[in-house]
C-alpha cells in the first residue's frame, strides 16, 4: 500500500570513475525515458530509482507511505486498518496523476519506485470481499490514467533478505510486519508479473545482489539493462 509523490531530481552522492564512464557512454545510448521500479517491502525499489534517476539526470516520482496516517496501524491490526489505508493511497494516487496531467509532467523524464497497476495487488491482499467491492467501486469513479513506461524493472529477493533490509532501515512502523504478510506480497507480486505485458520487463533476483551498497553490483545492472527494448528479460546475477 503506497501513495506516490513527484520530486525533483535531488543531487547525488559521490561517484567512482567507473560511473562516471558510465555516465559518459550514456550520451551515446538511447534511454528509457520512464522507468518505473516495483518489489516487495524492503527490497531496495526506491533507493535504486533514485541512484537511476541520479545516473540519467531524471526526475523521480516517489511512493511516500510515511505520510499515510493509517499505515502504522494497519501493520499492527491489518483486518481493521486495512480498507482506510487502501483507500488513503488510492486517492492519493488519483490526485498525484490529476496533477500530473495538469501540469503536463508526462512527458519529461522520470523513474518512478511504483507502477500504478500494482494497486490492486495490495487490494486483493489485504481486504475481505466487502472491502474489495467497495474498493472497486471507488476505483471505477476515480480517473487512474497513467503513462505506460518504457521499461518495468521487478525486483525479487526471498523472505529472509527481506527481513535484514527491513531491519537494517530500522523504520519504526514496519517493525510490526509479519512474515506471513511479507511471504503473501511475495506471490502476489509473482503472480502479478507472470501475466504483466504492458512494458518490457526486467525480472532482477536481488538474494545475491546489493544495489544499495555495492557500486559494481548496480553499475552492472545498469549496463544490462540499457540493452532491454521489448520483451521479458530475468537478470541472475552469480548464477
Amino acid at each position: 500500500m503506497t501513495k506516490s509523490s513527484v520530486s525533483d531530481n535531488t543531487p547525488s552522492e559521490d561517484y567512482s570513475a567507473e560511473n562516471l564512464a558510465l555516465e559518459l557512454n550514456l550520451q551515446e545510448r538511447k534511454l528509457p525515458r520512464f522507468i518505473a521500479v516495483e518489489g516487495n517491502i524492503g527490497v531496495g525499489k526506491t533507493t535504486l530509482a533514485k541512484k537511476l534517476a541520479a545516473t540519467f539526470n531524471y526526475d523521480t516520482l516517489l511512493e511516500l507511505p510515511e505520510e499515510n496516517p493509517f499505515l502504522e496501524r494497519f501493520y499492527r491490526d491489518p483486518k481493521n486498518a486495512a480498507l482506510p489505508t487502501q483507500l488513503h493511497f488510492l486517492l492519493q494516487r488519483s490526485q498525484q496523476i490529476q496533477a500530473l496531467r495538469q501540469d503536463d509532467l508526462f512527458k519529461p523524464v522520470r523513474v518512478a519506485d511504483f507502477l500504478i497497476e500494482k494497486d490492486h495487488l495490495f487490494a486483493e491482499v489485504t481486504l475481505d470481499s466487502d472491502e474489495l467491492q467497495l474498493y472497486r467501486q471507488v476505483y471505477q469513479h476515480l480517473t487512474l490514467e497513467a503513462p505506460k513506461p518504457d521499461l518495468v524493472i521487478y525486483l525479487q529477493a526471498p523472505l529472509e533478505v527481506l527481513q535484514q533490509r527491513i531491519h537494517k532501515r530500522g523504520i519504526a512502523a514496519e517493525r510490526s510486519i509479519s512474515n506471513e504478510y511479507l511471504a503473501t506480497l511475495n506471490e502476489a507480486y509473482t503472480n502479478f508479473f507472470h501475466y504483466y505485458d504492458q512494458a518490457p520487463l526486467l525480472i532482477v533476483n536481488c538474494a545475491e545482489i546489493d544495489i544499495v551498497d555495492q557500486q559494481r553490483d548496480y553499475l552492472q545492472l545498469v549496463e544490462y539493462l540499457l540493452e532491454i527494448k521489448s520483451g521479458r528479460h530475468y537478470y541472475n546475477p552469480g548464477r
